[in-house]
């Protein structure tokens, strides 16, 4: 089979880089893998089977012909890639979505357990121990998701797809879309609703308050690992099909928007981190230390939304 692929690669490097050509390939290569196997199903040896296939591949040049491609056209300005490239880049997305999804809800899980400890136990320095040992696997899932993601950090820079495959990911595409409708109104409705679980442990008692504080991290944690993971699944969609904010008319306006985001996430949530242990250690606030994180959220999240609107504008 693998001889097969080689002689493929051969017949084709001579030809230009295009999604057209690009397809015929990948029919191709299913066509003479289905009749190789037929040819081993009638017992026919290993040698017999390629060589009979090969032989009736015929001439690539009488085929680009019949199909009406010119083998001297000018190649794409994107890469073509296979059904499997592309296949294998949407499931490295999703690992990559779930990786650090569960890195953001370990995060946040850190304060709440701080919390929770010290209100139980008063094991202050415990809490801290495990909110910093809850951080260091988080770190250690975002290097993970980053590293196992690099082999496919070409296809962000835009590809060109076979014809076949982009249509059946536009409706792929426009299947999930419903399911992202959903879960996007599902992890909005937890971030407005959460709140409700102070006010609920607060009629009850201070104590009740505290865990109230608990369950209201808990349900923003959960909330924010939906929204990474289905975030992460629509872009790697429009992505590959170029839509969206990945339109080549937008990339590079997207891409200096990421990078401005990314630089004030990496100064602010650090900065947040510190004073919320700053406020513990040196004035024993950790029953209302907390509050750092939801506030750092909401203005940063409002940060994002109006710079991302002024730049869409410009």
């Amino acid at each position: 089979m693998e001889t097969i692929r080689n002689y493929l690669d051969n017949v084709f490097a001579r030809l230009p880089k295009t999604a057209r050509i690009a397809e015929l390939k990948s029919n191709l290569l299913s066509t003479m893998e289905d009749k190789y196997n037929e040819l081993k199903r009638q017992g026919k040896s290993e040698n017999e089977a390629i060589g009979i296939v090969i032989s009736e591949f015929g001439n690539i040049d009488e085929l680009l012909n019949e199909l009406g491609i010119d083998k001297n056209e000018e190649p794409d300005a994107a890469p073509a890639i296979t059904t499997k490239e592309a296949e294998d880049y949407l499931n490295a997305k999703r690992k990559m979505g779930f990786l650090v999804g569960i890195g953001v809800f370990l995060c946040i899980l850190g304060p709440a357990s701080l919390i929770t400890l010290y209100t139980l136990f008063e094991a202050d320095i415990t809490g801290v121990i495990l909110l910093l040992v809850l951080a260091t696997v988080a770190i250690g899932l975002f290097i993970y998701a980053g590293l196992s993601f690099e082999p496919y950090k070409y296809i962000e820079n835009g590809v060109q797809l076979p014809l076949s495959l982009e249509a059946e990911l536009k409706n792929r595409y426009n299947q999930f879309r419903g399911c992202f409708t959903l879960l996007l109104i599902a992890a909005i409705c937890m971030f407005v609703l959460s709140p409700i679980a102070i006010f609920a442990g607060y009629m009850i008692s201070d104590t009740g308050a505290t865990f109230g504080v608990v369950i209201l991290l808990l349900i923003v944690a959960t909330a924010v690992f939906i929204l990474i993971n289905i975030s992460l699944i629509k872009e790697s969609y429009e992505r590959l099909l170029r839509i969206g904010e990945y339109d080549i008319t937008h990339k590079a306006n997207t891409e200096k928007k990421d990078k401005v985001i990314g630089a004030v996430a990496s100064v602010v949530w650090p900065l947040a981190v510190a004073v919320f242990l700053l406020c513990g250690f040196l004035y024993d606030l950790w029953h209302i230390a907390w509050i750092v994180f939801p506030i750092t959220g909401i203005l940063f999240g409002m940060f994002s939304s109006v710079y991302s609107i002024l730049t869409d504008k410009k």
